[in-house]
This record gives C-alpha cells, structure tokens and sequence, in this order.
C-alpha cells in the first residue's frame, strides 16, 4: 500500500483576547495507508474532531505539516477548499445534512451537480452505488419520509458517489440505534473491504471503533497509543480496544 495520508508534528492552539491560550493538539504525527479503515477514539474534549477538522481543511493547524496524496493542504488557498473537499473528501456526518427540498436522488447527486459533473456520469455511478446501499427504493423519497438508518445511508451514498480518496466518517453513529448502527458499520466495513475506500471514522464508541483494521488513541490532544487489527475478528478486537480505552482513562484519572 502506498501513503495517502500523512500528518507531521500537527499543532494547534485556539487563542481568544483576555484568555489564556489552549492547546488542542500537540505533536501529532501519523499516516494512512490507501485502502485501511482507521479510527480516532478519545473522550470529548480530547481532540479528536479538532483533528478531523484540519484535515478537512476546515481549519488550519497552528504547526505542522498536512498532506492527502502528496498535495500540501496548507497550499490549498481559502477560496479553493470547497472545490478542493469535493473532488478529494467524502464526508458522513452524524446529523445526515439532507435537504428536505432535494428528493433521495437530488441529495445525493449535489456534490457532482456543484462539481458540474455530467448526467450520465451521475446515473452511472448511483446505479452501481444504490443496489450495494440498499436504497434503490427510496430515490424518489424525501428524507422526512425516511427513518434514521435510511437518512444515513443516503448520506453515505452522497459521500461515496464522488470517489472520494478518503472518506472521513464523524461520530456516524452517534444518532442511530444499536441495530441500525451495526448496519452502517457492516456496510462501511463491507465498502472498505470490497472497493478499498480509504475510511478515517472519529467515534468515542468502542463498537464502532472495533470495525475498523487500526486504532488510534487520542488523549488530551496528544496520541496515546494505537492498536493494529492483524488477525482478531471484531469482538476480540473489541475486548483490545476496551481494554486500551480502560487503561487510558486510569492514567488519565491518576494526572499521568
């Protein structure tokens, strides 16, 4: 596999007038390889979604180095980000963001409408991508129609129809119930594993985090440690993930 993702001592530091300054993140360093399925655990407050912010490029760090290909993110002017997420980022938010004007089918084609893709490429790709979603019923439906799970797999059709390089998935499961949750989780497993869609998903969830091949702790905005999948199948890696997340939080507990 060949490095897709590449952070290099990322800093970042919010300063407000009259107030001390806080530092967020702290010597950040980690890469993604194309095609793994990573996750960013930590409690609120760690850091974690400063941390898919700035690779977003929905925010720039205060030190250190960004890059998605070999692109600087830093080089990438204001102006030019929005163009910049939609033909690079895919993005699965835990609230879906549909529009309630915008049928199934409009919602998912307005990154490739913005992108001024043509028609035929659109239909191309949502005939493929709607069979595997399971929601090639639902694309004349309005998302008020929907139920939660629906919404959200609409919502990773919008994120997958433009073939993204990396798709950054935030707390997707934070408003789904367990069995729909498990069902999000199979699927991004089963896209990972089937299409090798690189997936970088933040979650304080140990369940979720336990569907991916990778894991990286994040504590007080500095990486604690990180657990390789190899060969366990999910619940035993679920037992590792728990354990590690127990063992942070001791730490954290007793101030070291």
């Amino acid at each position: 596999m060949s490095t897709l993702l590449k952070l290099k001592n990322i800093e970042k530091t919010y300063t407000s007038r009259g107030a001390q300054p806080v530092r967020a993140l702290t010597n950040i360093s980690f890469t993604v390889e194309a095609g793994e399925f990573v996750a960013i655990m930590g409690e609120s407050g760690s850091g974690k979604s400063t941390l898919l912010n700035l690779i977003a490029t929905l925010d720039d760090p205060t030190g250190g180095d960004i890059s998605l290909n070999g692109q600087d993110l830093s080089n990438v002017k204001e102006g030019a980000r929005a163009k910049f997420r939609r033909e690079h980022l895919g993005f699965i938010f835990q609230d879906f963001d549909l529009l309630d004007t915008f049928n199934v089918q409009d919602n998912i084609f307005l990154p490739l409408v913005l992108a001024k893709k043509p028609l035929e490429i659109m239909r191309n790709r949502l005939t493929k991508l709607a069979p595997r979603l399971g929601i090639d019923a639902l694309l004349k439906k309005y998302p008020y129609e929907l139920s939660g799970g629906q919404q959200q797999r609409v919502a990773a059709a919008r994120a997958m129809i433009t073939e993204p390089e990396i798709l950054l998935a935030d707390e997707p499961t934070g408003a789904l119930d367990s069995k729909t949750s498990t069902e999000l989780l199979d699927l991004l497993t089963d896209v990972n594993a089937e299409n090798r869609q690189t997936i970088l998903m933040v979650t304080h969830s140990a369940v979720a985090a336990s569907h991916s091949r990778r894991v990286l702790f994040i504590r007080d905005g500095q990486i604690f440690h990180q657990l390789y999948r190899g060969d366990l199948d999910q619940p035993a890696f679920l037992t590792r993930i728990s354990e590690t997340m127990t063992a942070m939080l001791t730490k954290a507990g007793d101030g070291q």
